[in-house]
């Protein structure tokens, strides 16, 4: 299960404070201070090794005979499949040093020369950044960690590790690589191991992690059913289990290409992971992580079926915050972006509830619920003059183009403009407004101004 985590192996615990520290207050300070400092980094990365081993430099690729190149490429492997204890900073400071810079030299090998890819380095490469990449996480030190407030622990070993997050990404993206080979090795068991370590509090790996699960989704066909599976997974783990996952945001970036690429008609499966997986998401109590990315989840699935509106709407009616002002915000803002792309037909349906949640959110004393709503209808009314701005400049172009109206004077013609503003001020409705461009697409001026005067 991807919540149960062993503890880390190399975790120091704070020795005991005597009784004359704890009578001194600023002396306890201090030693929270520094336990924090030392907590700022964890290592889950070292595992215990038989014997310690010093490695040694081997010839640089670019310098070998093209005969020997693959051989070379092989031992540099596995050499960096030695794995070194990052919590400890003065010890194996040699080896480490060239590992990274053999793991540097492997990157740039992959991303400059074509042909390096044969079929016999696929398991090479893939166990060398297996061994490397996957392993237990550490639990949280802080059982009452907040994402928004405290630093998150970051991973001692990311020298290496972050280059070999590198070699992965250029391996996936090299010309030649073979999806056909690769599917023996990078499979359902890999993914798996990959999705867990999304879990990693250090936002430096999730960032790498997601842009890699994103490309092997694009290449591996068949590993795109399980890949969402997997999610739909760890998305219901989360809202109805743990509510802890530090990697919600970076998966539903990913899910937010995935879904834009979705053919037409959707598929039941698609529908159903809307109802049953995103709009749930809005009740977990850090919405505030990754509201974002869900709202633009909500509104891809939106511009894809419009009949999905309306249970959609209701689902956040449903799920509306009673006593978080925050989260109703954030549902305002979510409804504003729906009614950006909204369809008149869907409108009807769902107008009625809708605005009485909102006279609620009005009546409401809490001034940030209050200033959204205004701040939201100051915004349309923007946008409405700005509309009507660049619809007088258009009349007034086809003006100066007809003949018939082009000696007629300017005077005239803005108190003709005046009229019409002053119809639209007066009935403000949608109707009137696709009417009047409709007519404007199809006849001149002067008929525009007839219809309307």
């Amino acid at each position: 299960r991807l919540t149960e985590r062993p503890p880390a192996p190399l975790c120091t615990k704070m020795s005991a404070i005597s009784a004359s520290e704890k009578v001194d207050g600023f002396t306890r300070k201090s030693m929270r201070k520094a336990q924090k400092q030392r907590k700022s980094q964890g290592s889950s990365q070292y595992r215990t090794q038989s014997a310690p081993v010093e490695l040694s430099p081997l010839p640089q690729l670019k310098d070998a005979p093209s005969t020997e190149q693959q051989e070379l490429f092989t031992q540099k492997l596995q050499q960096c499949c030695m794995l070194f204890d990052f919590f400890d900073s003065v010890t194996d400071l040699k080896s480490k040093e060239i590992k990274r810079a053999t793991l540097n030299e492997l990157v740039d090998y992959v991303s400059t020369n074509r042909g390096v890819l044969v079929e016999s380095t696929y398991p090479e490469i893939t166990n060398m950044i297996s061994t490397n990449i996957f392993r237990s996480l550490p639990p949280s030190d802080n059982p009452d960690f907040d994402p928004e407030e405290d630093e998150p622990t970051l991973e001692a070993a990311w020298p290496h590790i972050q280059l070999v997050y590198e070699f992965l990404l250029r391996f996936l993206e090299n010309p030649d690589f073979q999806p056909s080979i690769a599917k023996r090795y990078i499979d359902q068991k890999f993914v798996l191991q990959l999705l867990e370590l999304f879990d990693s509090e250090d936002p430096r790996e999730r960032d790498f992690l997601k842009t890699i699960l994103h490309r092997i989704y694009g290449k591996f066909l068949g590993l795109r059913a399980f890949i969402r599976k997997q999610i739909n997974n760890i998305f219901l783990r989360f809202v109805y289990e743990t509510e802890h996952f530090n990697g919600v945001a970076e998966l539903l970036e990913i899910l937010g290409s995935i879904i834009n690429g979705f053919a037409l008609p959707l598929k039941a499966e698609h529908k159903q992971f809307l109802m049953k997986v995103l709009i749930p998401l809005h009740t977990a109590k850090g919405l505030a992580l990754f509201h974002a990315q869900l709202a633009y989840c909500v509104v891809q699935f939106l511009e894809k079926d419009p009949t999905l509106t309306e249970p959609v709407i209701r689902g956040l009616l449903k799920f509306w915050p009673k006593t978080c002002s925050q989260k109703e915000v954030m549902f305002l803002g979510e409804i504003e972006e729906i009614l950006d792309v909204i369809e008149p037909t869907q409108f009807k349906k769902i107008q009625e509830p809708l605005f009485k949640q909102i006279s609620r959110c009005v009546a409401n004393p809490h001034f940030q619920r209050v200033a959204t709503n205004t701040n939201s209808d100051r915004q349309r009314e923007k946008k409405k003059e700005q509309e009507r701005d660049e619809l007088w400049k258009k009349l007034d172009e086809l003006r100066l183009s007809n003949s018939t109206l082009k000696n007629t004077p300017q005077q005239y013609i803005k108190s003709t403009y005046s009229d019409l503003a002053f119809l639209w001020q007066v009935k403000k409705n949608k109707k009137y407004i696709f009417q009047f461009k409709t007519i404007f697409g199809c006849y001149s001026v002067t008929a525009v101004y007839c219809l309307f005067v």
